[in-house]
């Protein structure tokens, strides 16, 4: 229709029915197009209500609790939802409030429920006079939804609907039946007989006659109380019209209304929400809902989304279309730089390797002519060099890195590792020095070539050194028994203050011999060691003696009889001349093994802190208590009982201490020589040695059951003793 103002529907029926002509029934459905039990979707934005729910009313459609129609912001958009409505959301259109099922704002639809859907009329074939009145739309902004459909139910009978205005017919249907069982009152669709359906036509306000919804059913017809489906806009101009100030809010648009004057909003494509709000559009991120067309990557942006694809792979990325395929030239020059790269790479850390090694190449090269190695190397040309020069390579393979678990002693000039050198899979004891004099660097070299030409039983064998670190290291030959001062002092070892006689006196014995060989011309030069110590002196599995640590060793020229130097030695085993002159002698050497004699004697350490005054030093308290004593048995009550119990019927032990106690004297000159020292101990074991008492007398009582010292324990030619 061209005009929105009225409409008249006029039925007719035919007279060849009589009974049926007297009574036609018409009746018009308006049903709303989509209802939520409906297989169906809805699509849009849209809001459903029902009952007393009133919330979710979308904008522009407001909730005027005052009186709807005096609102101004969108005359007729205004609902109600109060106790003058049932407390139910409702509009009101012609007067009357009319419940609200649905409002779709994309769609442009509202969904309404009202009475008298179904009306029924008699008339005669030539009676054109209205019948009834559905709803009056007129001076709203809704029109009748082109959904519902104009039906006719009946027999012969034929309904049209003419512009009240102009008077021309503008639909209309005829409803033809061959009995009245064709009368389609109990049936669920209109098949043309017995029933007619017809569209309506646009814009339509206003109507006298029965409409219906198309997909409705006619079951029950009585039911009079049905949805039908009106059209809305915003006012009664176009989108042209509102350009100065539209209502749609961003990313929305304005179209003007199909059904009639007025306009509406709508979000853009790639949008969704309520177009006529601020931000009410938002973007729809296609790429998370899995809308989207994309075979490969999807990328969002607003209002839409564009496909890529992956690396190595060219196209379109959409399903329907080219989709991703590999690139051949991509793998080709993602291949060859790959394999530029690993070349690259491979050739850095090879020139990075080489400067490394170069690097440390010079290093020890540097170290090597610093700690003497052109000198060494002459001796070694000149054959004079009985030993070997290991590389640190060698060094670290034999200690795994110099590994803490292969420690096996520290002192006080550096630590002691045990390692194994390949190929013969020797076991050595490598000396990692704390600190070299640079200045005495040649002087070095001279004792580690003259070590190295000694050859001794008691003397630890030395193997080689190294000259390639900051500090040379020495090899030696690896005893494996621990030191003597661990065997007298340490109660961890399974022979701690258990050694017999015979063993203490065997052990001095050769270490005697040891010291003396060094002090003699045997090496072509006299040796000091200068830390003649318990700690210095190996035993192996048969308790055997190896002098050992030459740190601190000096030679003595030929025509000299002493030497100058910074005092070094151990607290304790030091010799008082030398530290009081800096003048180091051979007789050094003797004063420091009487403190070893005595340890052997007492198996006390030469320093107690736990004694008071000079009874802290071993060596001091034993000349103090000689000099006060003095007789054979207060001497004997100084040394360890279980000694002087075990030798009381051989060779007394006071032989030793009287030897122990010229070896202490504080006058170097008045000290025997270690020749002599030895002498006399190789004299008293031998003695030792040819009485079977000493063989047979092996006893072992613990000291708490050992008797008292007296002379009684001695017999006439153990008293001739000195």
């Amino acid at each position: 229709m061209t005009q929105q103002s009225r409409a008249e529907f006029i039925v007719r029926g035919s007279s060849w029915l009589l009974v049926h002509y007297e009574m036609l029934l018409l009746s018009l459905f308006l049903f709303q197009w989509l209802l939520p039990s409906s297989s169906s979707t809805n699509i849009g934005y849209s809001a459903l209500f029902g009952g007393s729910n009133c919330s979710n009313v979308p904008y522009p459609f407001e909730i005027s609790n005052e009186n709807p129609s005096l609102s101004k912001s969108h005359p007729g958009l205004q609902l109600c939802c109060n106790q003058s409505c049932n407390n139910s959301l409702k509009v009101l259109i012609g007067g009357s409030f009319i419940d609200v099922m649905e409002i779709s704002l994309e769609e442009g639809y509202l969904s309404v429920l009202i009475d008298h859907a179904v009306k029924f009329g008699c008339s005669r074939i030539s009676d054109r006079s209205p019948k009834g009145n559905l709803l009056d739309l007129r001076g709203t902004p809704y029109t009748f939804h082109t959904r519902n459909k104009f039906t006719v139910l009946g027999c012969d009978a034929m309904a049209t609907v003419r512009d009240s205005f102009s008077g021309n017919i503008v639909s209309g249907c005829v409803a033809f039946c061959v009995s009245y069982a064709d009368e389609q009152h109990g049936q669920s669709h209109c098949s043309g007989v017995g029933c007619c359906r017809d569209a309506i036509p646009p814009r339509l306000q206003y109507a006298t006659a029965f409409l219906m919804d198309g997909n409705d059913s006619f079951i029950p017809v009585l039911n009079t109380r049905r949805p039908i489906v009106l059209d809305w806009s915003i006012g009664n101009k176009s989108c042209e019209d509102v350009t100065s100030s539209p209502i749609c809010g961003p990313n929305a648009s304005c179209y003007n209304s199909s059904e009639g004057l007025g306009y509406r909003c709508k979000c853009q494509a790639g949008y969704e929400g309520n177009p006529y709000l601020q931000e009410g559009c938002q973007d729809i991120d296609e790429c998370k809902d899995h809308s989207h067309n994309c075979s490969g990557k999807c990328v969002n942006i607003p209002g839409d989304y564009n496909c890529s694809c992956p690396l190595g792979t060219k196209g379109d990325g959409k399903k329907d279309g080219v989709g991703c395929k590999r690139d051949t030239y991509i793998e080709i020059g993602l291949g060859t730089s790959l394999a530029l790269l690993v070349i690259l790479l491979t050739m850095g850390f090879w020139i990075f390797c080489e400067l490394k090694k170069r690097k440390q190449r010079k290093l020890k090269q540097k170290h090597f002519l610093q700690n003497g190695g052109l000198l060494l190397r002459q001796y070694v040309s000149e054959n004079q060099f009985f030993a070997r020069i290991f590389t640190i390579e060698e060094l670290e393979r034999a200690t795994d890195n110099f590994n803490e678990k292969n420690v096996v002693g520290r002192g006080g000039y550096g630590t002691v590792y045990r390692g194994t050198v390949l190929p013969d899979g020797e076991v050595v004891a490598i000396k990692k020095s704390k600190f070299v004099d640079e200045t005495q660097i040649e002087q070095f070299i001279n004792e580690v070539v003259i070590l190295s030409k000694i050859t001794h039983r008691n003397v630890v064998k030395l193997l080689g050194c190294c000259l390639e670190t900051g500090v040379p290291m020495l090899v030696y030959e690896f005893i494996s028994n621990g030191t003597l001062s661990q065997h007298l002092h340490e109660q961890r070892m399974p022979t701690s203050g258990r050694l017999s006689w015979e063993t203490r006196l065997r052990i001095a014995t050769e270490t005697a011999g040891a010291l003396a060989f060094l002090h003699c011309k045997a090496a072509s030069v006299p040796i000091v060691h200068r830390d003649v110590k318990s700690a210095n002196i190996l035993l192996d599995e048969n308790c055997t003696a190896k002098v050992s640590d030459f740190g601190a060793s000096r030679l003595i020229p030929m025509n000299q009889t002493h030497v100058t130097t910074l005092v070094q030695g151990t607290i304790g085993y030091l010799d008082p001349e030398y530290f009081q002159t800096c003048q180091l002698t051979e007789k050094s050497d003797v004063y420091s093994f009487g403190v070893v004699l005595l340890e052997l004697l007492t198996s006390e350490k030469p320093v107690l802190f736990c004694r008071m005054g000079t009874e802290r030093n071993l060596a001091s308290h034993f000349m103090e208590y000689m000099a006060e004593k003095g007789g054979r048995v207060g001497v004997l009550e100084f040394l360890d009982r279980q000694l002087v119990w075990e030798a009381r019927k051989a060779l007394p032990v006071l032989a030793v201490a009287q030897l122990a106690r010229r070896c202490l004297n504080l006058n170097g000159e008045d000290r025997p020589t270690m020749t002599e020292v030895a002498v006399e101990l190789s004299a008293l074991r031998r003695l030792a040695m040819q009485s079977e008492e000493w063989r047979d007398r092996r006893i072992s009582m613990s000291p708490r059951r050992l008797p008292a010292v007296d002379e009684s324990m001695f017999n006439e030619e153990d008293r001739l003793l000195p």
